[in-house]
């Protein structure tokens, strides 16, 4: 029999080390129809025979969780992918009931559901949704230039997009966010700028602007690798895009309170939010990743080995321990992340050391070239931080 480490009896903890009862919940579906061009996520073609054997193992997952938790009270829900839109919604009710019955639901939860157009494309689809408890739905447009879909491998047009999100709204869905990507091959800022005025047409409440990554193991990386020229726009064509995209969506009523992220007045995504406030989150299904306390551990990634690990009890127990060091590194990488910023006092209770004394030649600098700005005691990037952002976090969180 499996030992269970004595932490998982433990009072869940706030990333700041306070006592909280809510705990977020990922769901990882690693499932779809077809391989995104972009795409390096764990994922698999949809199988009727591998999705029973996911499902079965999912579920007997939940159970093992909620008995080791005590049945913990959870904040937000939020089933990513892969395409969890592929389930049916008589498997979904399963995954929400497993969820019901192991965790306690807190009043009004988040609960999200990540959608592609291709396979949610049904009014009865989304009623069914929204029938049990699913009340935000992040709906993946990617694009709205077919030109665009068909370079990133996209299996929807710009119309079927729009279908989709129609239809949520007529099933009743208030609460509605959109994924697009910029910087894109042969893209210019005017496209981006059209593709953003047609997604504000739409009045989605919510919309995550991602700047294309080329990640080594998508299909982009391996053309990236083989030499040929992907004609991605120029870093000024970049910058122009990020910025004026972004003035634009807040003229047009979306706050960007994350780097990659717009919503209107009171539209934020809690569980992400919770993300960048460093909240206890536990990751269920292949290749999720948790952090409770001051623990991290990822699920294996392969259906068999992810079987195994649920039914030998042993899911949890490789973990790394987060030092406060790492801690620190991360309470810098994520808080800079959002408008907010960082709180200079977190920072120090954490450490016990200043960051402006510690950092004092790189945020002068970085000060001097109107990449930072500091006032209240939070230390925010500027909207021209945010572009090169991975450049001003690295030395700013590291030595």
């Amino acid at each position: 029999m499996s030992l269970i480490p004595a932490f998982f009896n433990a009072p869940l903890l706030r990333g700041d080390g306070s006592e909280s009862r809510n705990l977020l919940i990922y769901i990882h579906v690693p499932f779809c129809r077809r391989k995104c061009n972009y795409c390096a996520f764990h994922s698999q073609p949809f199988d009727q025979v591998q999705f029973a054997w996911y499902l079965k193992t999912l579920l007997a997952e939940i159970e093992l969780w909620g008995k080791r938790l005590n049945n913990p009270r959870i904040g937000t829900v939020y089933f990513g992918g892969g395409t969890p839109s592929l389930i049916p919604p008589f498997q979904l009710q399963l995954i929400m009931d497993a969820l019901r019955k192991n965790f306690s639901f807190t009043k009004g939860m988040e609960i999200t559901l990540e959608a592609n157009p291709d396979s949610a494309n049904d009014t009865t689809y989304f009623q069914h949704l929204s029938g049990m408890g699913i009340n935000r739905l992040s709906i993946g447009f990617q694009s709205l230039d077919d030109r665009n879909l068909e370079t990133l491998g996209r299996p929807h047009s710009a119309r079927q997009a729009a279908e989709t999100f129609y239809m949520a709204r007529k099933a009743g869905f208030g609460n509605i966010s959109i994924d697009l990507i910029w910087g894109l091959p042969r893209q210019k800022p005017k496209d981006w700028n059209n593709e953003l005025k047609a997604a504000v047409k739409l009045k989605p409440e919510h919309i995550s602007c991602y700047g294309l990554s080329i990640e080594p193991d998508s299909v982009f990386g391996k053309r990236y690798d083989d030499g040929l020229d992907l004609e991605l726009p120029s870093d000024d064509d970049q910058a122009r895009m990020f910025i004026y995209g972004a003035e634009y969506l807040e003229a047009h009523g979306y706050i960007q309170y994350e780097i990659s992220n717009f919503a209107r007045m009171g539209f934020i995504s809690r569980h992400n939010q919770g993300y960048w406030d460093r909240m206890d989150y536990l990751g269920l299904g292949p290749s999720a990743v948790s952090t409770i306390g001051t623990r991290r551990f990822t699920n294996p990634s392969y259906l068999d080995e992810y079987d195994a690990a649920v039914r030998g009890n042993f899911v949890g127990e490789d973990f790394e321990e987060l030092t406060d060091e790492i801690r620190a590194q991360e309470l810098v990488m994520l808080t800079l992340r959002t408008s907010k910023g960082l709180k200079l006092s977190d920072y120090k209770d954490l450490t016990g050391r200043d960051l402006i004394k510690e950092k004092n030649a790189v945020i002068k600098a970085l000060h001097k070239n109107g990449l930072i700005r500091m006032s209240g005691g939070f230390l925010r990037l500027t909207k021209n931080g945010m572009l090169v952002s991975n450049s001003i976090l690295q030395p700013l969180a590291f030595d």
